[in-house]
């Protein structure tokens, strides 16, 4: 999703003449934000703030608004992503906007394809059980749009930990790990036990009565007596990938492609 800073290639394309000055003018009144109706506000800064455009949220919204706030960012970024959204609300989306894809498992849609990373560096995205698959490709398929590196270790749960070790060697090789668990949530702790890189744990909302919507892995994971854990909220895929991205990207690129 990085790209040159936009205010800078204005810049240029103004003092070359390919641009005019009441066109400049325009396009700067969108690096603040723009309004759309009467229900979305673009954040057109957000990328050179934080390394990322802004991804829109799909919950709460209708496939009109979706759609139109799609069809305005197209333009200025190579991916725009919506995350949340339903098959249905897809199939909605995409009749009023054309040329998008969507990752169903993960329950993403976007502007652009799945393209060869960008970045060095690959990022583990364990998972301890298929139950959790949705919040784990959540995570996946924000990286891999980002322009990041995943490897996936899927149902690799405490339940039968020698399905963990037999991957051990590889997780070994990745610059940082996401580890995703329901239940009791104890993955992140055994793996952050097992490797050198850094964990990002994330709970699910899955398990029985005593999970509690996702706050006993969350406790668990917070409560962890194994070292270098980072927990992010329950279910929250993306964010997992948003820390991820942000740990690669500040890593000098020797140490990113592992060799120090």
């Amino acid at each position: 999703m990085d790209s040159a800073d936009p205010v800078r290639q204005l810049l240029e394309a103004l003092a070359r003449g390919q641009l005019s000055v009441e066109a400049a003018h325009r396009q700067l009144q969108h690096l603040s934000y723009e309004t759309i109706g009467h229900f979305a506000r673009i954040d057109h800064q957000r990328q050179q703030r934080t390394g990322f455009p802004e991804v829109v949220w799909g919950p709460g919204k209708t496939p009109e608004q979706i759609a139109e706030i799609l069809a305005r960012m197209r333009p200025y970024y190579p991916c725009v992503m919506a995350t949340r959204i339903s098959a249905d609300v897809f199939a909605a989306v995409r009749s009023r906007l054309g040329g998008l894809h969507y990752f169903e498992v993960a329950q993403i849609c976007s502007t652009a394809p799945i393209l060869p990373p960008a970045y060095p560096g690959q990022v583990g995205l364990v998972c301890a059980g298929t139950a959790d698959l949705p919040v784990a490709e959540e995570a996946a398929i924000t990286l891999q749009l980002s322009g990041f590196a995943v490897e996936r270790f899927w149902d690799v749960g405490v339940a039968g930990i020698h399905r963990l070790l037999s991957v051990r060697d590889r997780l070994e090789t990745m610059q940082v790990l996401i580890v995703v668990a329901g239940m009791e949530g104890a993955l992140p702790s055994v793996v952050a036990g097992l490797v050198s890189a850094a964990v990002i744990a994330v709970p699910t909302s899955i398990g029985y009565g005593a999970n509690l919507g996702g706050l006993a892995p969350l406790l668990t994971m917070l409560n962890s007596c194994a070292p270098g854990i980072g927990v992010v909220n329950i279910d929250n895929g993306f964010g997992a990938a948003m820390l991820a991205a942000k740990m690669l990207r500040s890593l000098p690129q020797r140490a990113a492609t592992g060799s120090m």
